[in-house]
């Protein structure tokens, strides 16, 4: 009870809370959340050393993959570490400055994510319907230039999110109601106007839903145009192949944000906990499949990651 108990003098504190309702299953849920983080960490980072030991992966399709890797492990890093805390040890305290840039990290993780797909999707699109030109278009150099420009375009997006959060009055109730400090739950705690908070958050969501999204599908829907103009039977599945991996990890990314995002806003009717185990869904479940399904999709890099396992 000393939680509802904070007051406004000092520096502010908030209490997560963990998952509300089956806080007597805390230490359940670790089991799950702490064996996916390790599974994730492994597979990731087993990604990153065989890129990085062979060089003839050192081409733009996998310098992609390392990045896309290096926001998986960036976004679950910010938030099941803390979230372990809270389940196994009970430190539900983080100061204001803590909360905020848990918050700057989690969403400039994400956003970059988000680019990093939507690079990928132009990469395959080059790759099936210009392939004659498509080491002139994408060079590692102008890859990296790319990944730049994704992570300078979700700083200045997310930026903005942690001053807003900074100048909202925090009264009594310093309780979140989640795992992590997501935006909407610290803004649902303010006891001030959060209009300008609620309106920019929804700004964001609609500018990497309708540029990502929509540049993914253009992207998708001239590769099958391309593809469904390939009389031979053969090298047509050849070209559906590169795309299935990348097809699984954009389903199995902007699937379960969407909906926890969804959620979260309009679905006042499903219980808090419901939301909050969606929104966990999200940073841990991608981050340790998708080195699982690019490594089986992608025959290369299968073949080298089984190199370098049977050496173990």
């Amino acid at each position: 009870m000393e939680a509802f108990n904070l007051t406004s003098s000092g520096p502010p504190t908030f209490i997560l809370n963990g998952i509300p309702g089956l806080e007597a299953a805390h230490i359940w849920i670790s089991i799950p959340f702490s064996t996916f983080y390790v599974i994730s960490l492994l597979g990731n980072f087993m990604v990153l050393f065989v890129v990085a030991k062979e060089e003839t992966l050192h081409k733009p399709m996998y310098l992609l993959l390392c990045m896309l890797v290096l926001t998986e492990i960036g976004t679950s890093t910010c938030i099941v570490p803390k979230a372990l805390c809270v389940f196994w040890f009970g430190f539900k305290g983080i100061t204001m400055d803590g909360c905020l840039t848990q918050i700057f990290f989690l969403y400039v993780f994400a956003i970059t994510h988000s680019a990093i797909l939507m690079t990928m999707a132009f990469d395959r699109y080059i790759a099936i319907c210009d392939p004659l030109r498509y080491a002139t278009i994408l060079s590692n150099a102008r890859i990296a230039k790319l990944g730049l420009v994704g992570l300078i375009r979700a700083v200045l997006l997310v930026l903005p999110l942690p001053l807003l959060l900074q100048r909202l009055p925090f009264c009594t109730n310093r309780v979140i109601l989640h795992t992590y400090c997501e935006h909407i739950a610290v803004v649902k705690i303010s006891c001030g106007d959060t209009t300008v908070n609620q309106m920019y958050s929804l700004v964001i969501a609609f500018v990497i839903i309708g540029l990502d999204l929509t540049l993914i599908g253009l992207s998708y829907g001239l590769i099958i145009r391309a593809v469904l103009r390939i009389s031979y039977k053969k090298a047509n599945q050849k070209a559906l192949n590169t795309c299935t991996a990348h097809i699984c990890v954009i389903l199995m990314s902007y699937t379960p944000s969407l909906f926890s995002a969804l959620t979260h806003r309009f679905g006042q009717g499903i219980a808090a906990h419901v939301h909050i185990l969606l929104a966990n869904v999200y940073v841990l479940v991608p981050p340790m499949l998708n080195p699982i399904i690019y490594g089986v999709k992608t025959k290369e890099l299968c073949d080298k990651v089984g190199k370098y396992t049977c050496r173990m």
